[in-house]
């Protein structure tokens, strides 16, 4: 299938591993001009060094200050953006009653302002060219319970503010979307921690919880993030796809 996304100015948040890394290397494959960012400057190096010509912008996109300074680059070197991948995330603390507050506003800092601030400047810039694509990485657990509570709550926010934001935007041409993963497997994952420390109850987790019998990997998830952004997904607004081989309990 031919997506046309040939020459589109895209930008992976937590680009420097895991899915964000398979999802640049996606649109890389697709003839897309690429750029990510991620904390560690040397992961973004390491990175592109594997993949090729990508844009690199290093920064700790909890800090809104940081967040409008790799906009403003990516902007000064490639001039505008076609397309948002709101990627960057992760887990803390545990319980909630065992768990600071501070840790919940660390949470949403990282798995949903990161994203509704990029949203907000990316959205900005499309609007001049009336067209745009921006996808939102949350979770199956963003519907239900399941993982640690702080991420739980930071991307059930940011499956609502996917469908809110998308209602608002479509009429400037600009799609809004999700993907909810569910447990993924990749080489700087949790999931392969967990199974390097207890192999044999990850294997009963897998039986008993993933319909499918497996994880998932992380080019499954970009498979749908470019068909996501692509012109063949036109009339797909304000969704959140589950792409976790029947994993979440829910039914919508």
């Amino acid at each position: 299938m031919e997506l046309n996304l040939a020459g589109k100015i895209v930008l992976v948040t937590g680009g420097s591993k895991g899915i964000g890394k398979a999802i640049a290397k996606a649109f890389l494959d697709e003839g897309a001009i690429v750029a990510i960012s991620a904390r560690s400057k040397e992961d973004l190096e390491k990175t592109r060094t594997e993949l090729g010509s990508i844009g690199i912008y290093p920064g700790d996109l909890t800090i809104s200050t940081t967040r409008e300074q790799v906009f403003r680059a990516l902007l000064d070197d490639y001039g505008r953006i076609d397309i948002l991948i709101n990627n960057v995330g992760g887990s803390n603390g545990g319980a909630a009653m065992e768990t600071d507050l501070t840790l919940f506003e660390q949470a949403m800092h990282l798995n949903y302002l990161s994203a509704v601030h990029f949203s907000q400047m990316a959205a900005r810039e499309m609007k001049k060219t009336g067209e745009g694509s921006i996808i939102n990485i949350s979770s199956i657990y963003g519907r239900e319970s399941g993982g640690k509570i702080t991420y739980n709550n930071s991307k059930a926010a940011l499956i609502s503010f996917t469908k809110g934001f998308a209602d608002e935007m479509i009429k400037q041409g600009i799609r809004v979307n999700g993907i909810a993963p569910g447990s993924i497997l990749h080489p700087t994952g949790n999931w392969q921690k967990r199974m390097e420390e207890n192999p044999e109850k990850i294997h009963k987790f897998v039986e008993h919880e993933i319909p499918a019998g497996r994880f998932g990997t992380v080019e499954e998830v970009a498979n749908v993030a470019v068909f996501l952004a692509s012109e063949k997904a036109s009339w797909i607004v304000g969704a959140t796809i589950n792409v976790d081989g029947g994993q979440s309990r829910s039914n919508f």
